[in-house]
């Protein structure tokens, strides 16, 4: 059997070996290639989004691979046509977005991911974020840093909102929401949940559940996004939505950018009616050097780190590395999406 390792600077090739070896022992071929991101910034490749590398690089490397183990790497039709031998593609990350699934059942290549491997991770930065943003942990360590004794930040008027006794609202409760909820109500937190489409059962063991997102906005100190990109959900909080919020909300974004209007947000920031904000994601990644985002007040922003941990990545590879023994030893795969 031949595998490719197609890794990248955060969950490595050799990661991916190590875990692959475990599992499945040293009688099998293992090529390794590294994809430049996180370096570079992933993006679209042809008709796969999120991806990093190239089409000509995936099918050379493909070549007789029967099983190709990723994170980043595309997987479009092009490239599915060029490996004729490959039957599973195993995506470390939770969702397959950089995979042309269609175009995979089509050739009969069977796709899973990863899912789960960084809620944790993730639920403990939106909780940071949440806390950096409200607390000004941000301004007031770039104030001691530059040699000033910042102690305007310990008046009222300055020194910003605690998580104990507010009441957050989650839009989504899946694996990372669920953590969320846990995390802020051991803060003292009231934790009220939006989630269509999440089972009742998990939103009241996660907090109150709410029916109607403009009535979780309008009862929120806290907001924060944790649903998936969808057609449905793309711009989820605009201007409308925002305007909703009581005067002096934060706003937090840990999901995906494109889920929240950004001039809607700098529109509230700069006018004083959100008191702070916290983004890891954004609709292009980087932001533009002439984003809105880079001068709006009361800002903390990170670059799409939230789930990056050293832990993300050996799950990551340890899940993904586990399917494949599955498919060689001829079981169910626990995490098939086609």
């Amino acid at each position: 059997m031949r595998i490719l390792a197609a890794g990248d600077h955060f969950v490595a090739p050799d990661l991916f070996t190590r875990e692959l070896t475990a599992e499945i022992g040293t009688g099998h071929s293992i090529a390794e290639l590294r994809l430049p991101w996180p370096l570079t910034p992933f993006g679209r490749v042809a008709e796969v989004d999120e991806a990093s590398g190239d089409e000509d690089t995936m099918v050379t490397a493909l070549r007789g691979a029967q099983v190709c183990v990723t994170q980043m790497a595309p997987v479009t039709r092009k490239i599915l046509e060029g490996a004729p031998d490959l039957r599973l593609v195993v995506i470390g990350r939770g969702g397959p977005v950089n995979v042309n699934l269609e175009a995979a059942k089509e050739h009969g290549v069977q796709v899973c991911n990863t899912p789960g491997r960084n809620a944790a991770a993730t639920a403990e930065y939106t909780v940071g974020m949440m806390l950096a943003a409200m607390r000004r942990i941000p301004e007031t360590s770039a104030a001691l840093a530059a040699g000033r004794w910042a102690g305007e930040f310990y008046t009222y008027d300055n020194c910003g909102p605690g998580l104990d006794g507010a009441t957050v609202g989650l839009i989504g409760c899946g694996a990372v929401g669920s953590r969320v909820a846990r995390a802020l109500t051991a803060l003292g937190a009231r934790v009220r949940l939006y989630d269509p489409y999440a089972d009742e059962r998990v939103l009241r063991e996660s907090g109150e559940p709410v029916a109607d997102l403009d009535d979780l906005l309008r009862g929120s100190d806290v907001v924060s996004l944790h649903a998936r990109l969808t057609p449905e959900t793309r711009g989820l909080l605009g201007a409308r939505e925002l305007a909703l919020l009581p005067e002096g909300a934060v706003v937090v974004n840990c999901a995906r950018g494109a889920l929240l209007d950004e001039d809607a947000l700098c529109d509230a920031l700069e006018s004083g009616r959100l008191a702070a904000a916290g983004l890891d994601v954004f609709a292009v990644e980087p932001p533009p050097p002439d984003s809105r985002l880079r001068t709006a007040p009361r800002l903390v922003m990170t670059p799409h780190l939230a789930g990056a941990n050293t832990s993300v990545a050996h799950n990551a590879a340890r899940i993904a590395a586990a399917e494949v023994g599955r498919f060689l030893r001829g079981e169910p795969l626990a995490h098939r999406v086609v």
